[in-house]
């Protein structure tokens, strides 16, 4: 599934695209995803100019004079722009004319994504209940995090996957930041220090910054290819490491299930 550092490669890659240029024309192919695309869309989009692509969270906003497209990957979607005349693969769902002999298709082989339309993205009920955006330095830091972790019994890990407690958090990166803060994921969230909270979100900061620019190194992909950023694997201190040494003290790393996820700790760096 695309996670957020995945999602910001796609903002931007399709941004130069598609901003202050018109739609020529919009096509439909497959309505039928996660939520039915609206029946209007098509013509909604025809002729339109897209003024700035933002994210939140996961969904990829695209502003218009008059409302906002809010796009989402879900399991295996993926946008890429093509070339005038390339053929349509199989799960092309939706094609933008941007002229110049260019289009952006959304593929999407499990049909999980979305395309939807809305007056107020911000109001919108799949977002209005987010958390604050990892990146924020003002609205995601130590000290928030601290308070609302006062009292909480749940994993850390599973806590800061908590899109209401702060978005993008997903099980890769949550494995990496909680190492780098010699954090247990285990440890229960109110158990976890002021000071080490701080430590946490700086952690948390600092790998989905990496993993961004990791992104942002493969943007090329967006043309002529098949769209999907570039990933963090090459640089993973911990997941999907189980019984490999940890790269600060040698001790082999432990794999267990915490929330039905996979998640690797160091026994010995990590308490």
């Amino acid at each position: 599934m695309p996670e957020l550092p995945e999602v910001e490669t796609t903002r931007r890659g399709i941004a130069p695209f598609l901003e202050n240029r018109v739609i020529r024309s919009a096509r439909v192919h497959e309505p039928r995803l996660r939520w039915p695309i609206p029946d209007d869309l098509a013509q909604r989009l025809t002729g339109a100019t897209p003024r700035q692509v933002d994210r939140r969270a996961k969904y990829l906003l695209v502003r218009f004079d008059d409302g906002t497209l809010m796009i989402h990957l879900g399991m295996s979607g993926s946008l890429r722009i093509v070339n005038d005349g390339s053929p349509r693969l199989t799960h092309d769902h939706v094609e933008l004319d941007l002229g110049d002999d260019q289009w952006l298709r959304y593929n999407d082989p499990r049909r999980f994504g979305a395309w939807l339309w809305s007056d107020d993205p911000e109001a919108h009920p799949l977002i209005s209940h987010l958390g604050p955006e990892p990146l924020d330095p003002v609205a995601f830091t130590g000290h928030q995090l601290y308070r609302q972790s006062r009292g909480r019994s749940t994993a850390i890990k599973s806590f800061i996957m908590d899109s209401r407690i702060v978005v993008g958090v997903g099980n890769i990166y949550a494995n990496e930041a909680l190492h780098m803060a010699g954090i247990h994921p285990g440890r229960a969230a109110g158990r976890v220090g002021r000071d080490r909270m701080v430590r946490l979100v700086e952690a948390i900061r600092e790998i989905l910054t990496a993993a961004i620019l990791m992104g942002g190194t493969t943007l090329r992909d967006f043309v002529n290819s098949d769209g999907k950023p570039g990933y963090f694997a090459q640089s993973l201190n911990v997941y999907g490491r189980g019984g490999q040494p940890c790269r600060q003290c040698d001790t082999p790393l432990k794999e267990i299930r915490l929330g039905q996820r996979s998640t690797v700790f160091c026994p010995r760096c990590q308490h």
